[in-house]
């Protein structure tokens, strides 16, 4: 099959042929549609904290198509349409009888090594595949992924009726996170970003307001200005320097930050901010098999304001100039990859 391989010498992509997956037990090969291009395999590529070795294959925000079986694989057929769980596992443990992949001993994740979804097949458990309904297209299926990164901390940090929420970040994770609070019936929700590329986006999945920055303005001022008052809860999606900090600036007293997202560098934190305004900061780690599932159902029911981040899809042989374009300024939302 073709994939686009990551080569440590120059820290690139480049269309090869590689060898077909072959499934054993319990394992499916899914023919993948789409596969979306995400920030931390940017990071990776550079080298942030984790890297990429010679010869990965990048890519976790897989939907496609089951096209084999292996041997004693139940619950599945081949036909189904699906998004993917970026999980390999044992398939047999607790964890993984009850969606808990990352529980699993077993655990390993593709897209960080050989076998991601840049690619025309991939490798993974029948539990990890959610089936698609036909009103739910690939390019909804790819986009299940980052909405459950963002989906398990709304649900954790239980964002609700009623609360006023700001969000730091308007890329994929920050939209989604904004989506969620508006479907878990937040009364208003803003964005906070450092510049107004990606607020028609913001405003197509539902924000009441987006901040920018404003010469001799706070953050906390300007957010409580935009939402009537301090918000209730803060989601983190930036993940840049000092944003841990900013978030809890702006909460309100006895507030919640809520962060799906994280530094890719080494952080300097004011925790004594934290303590005397009884902040909770409740940090997540990827996704259960339910987070997927919610995801696909809010497609399959009409929710569908999270396709307007889709801003561009390339085939495999343009995946390397896309992946360089993304790691530079550019206005780009969610780019998608079509093997096909």
């Amino acid at each position: 099959m073709r994939a686009a391989v990551f080569h440590e010498n120059d820290r690139q992509l480049a269309v090869e042929a590689v060898d077909d997956p072959t499934p054993g037990a319990g394992q499916v090969v899914v023919k993948v549609h789409r596969c979306g291009i995400c920030s931390s395999d940017l990071h990776m590529a550079d080298g942030h904290m984790i890297s990429f070795v010679e010869g990965a294959i990048p890519g976790h925000e897989v939907s496609g198509e089951v096209v084999a079986l292996g041997p004693g694989t139940q619950g599945i057929a081949v036909g189904e349409h699906v998004a993917v769980l970026p999980y390999v596992t044992c398939g047999q443990c607790v964890a993984c009888r009850t969606g808990d992949g990352m529980g699993c001993k077993q655990f390993s994740m593709f897209g960080s090594g050989p076998g991601g979804g840049y690619a025309e097949f991939v490798l993974t458990n029948p539990g990890w595949c959610v089936p698609l309904s036909r009103s739910v297209g690939f390019d909804a299926g790819a986009l299940v992924e980052p909405l459950a990164v963002s989906l398990r901390a709304a649900r954790v940090s239980r964002v609700g009726q009623g609360d006023r929420v700001l969000v730091l970040g308007a890329g994929p994770i920050g939209l989604a996170a904004a989506h969620w609070a508006r479907q878990a019936g937040a009364a208003r929700v803003a964005i906070a970003a450092i510049s107004r590329r990606r607020e028609a986006m913001a405003r197509a999945v539902g924000v009441d307001a987006f901040i920018v920055p404003e010469e001799g303005r706070s953050l906390a001022d300007q957010s409580a200005e935009a939402l009537g008052a301090a918000p209730d809860m803060v989601f983190e999606c930036a993940g840049v320097l000092g944003s841990l900090d900013e978030a809890v600036s702006a909460v309100r007293r006895g507030g919640t930050v809520a962060a799906p997202g994280f530094c890719w560098g080494m952080d300097r934190f004011n925790g004594m901010a934290a303590m005397i305004k009884e902040v909770t900061i409740r940090y997540t780690n990827m996704y259960s098999r339910r987070e997927f599932e919610i995801a696909v159902d809010a497609f399959d029911r009409g929710h569908v304001e999270p396709l307007a981040m889709i801003t561009s899809t390339v085939d495999l042989a343009g995946a390397p100039a896309a992946f360089e374009e993304l790691r530079g300024p550019n206005s780009q939302g969610k780019v998608m990859i079509r093997p096909w």
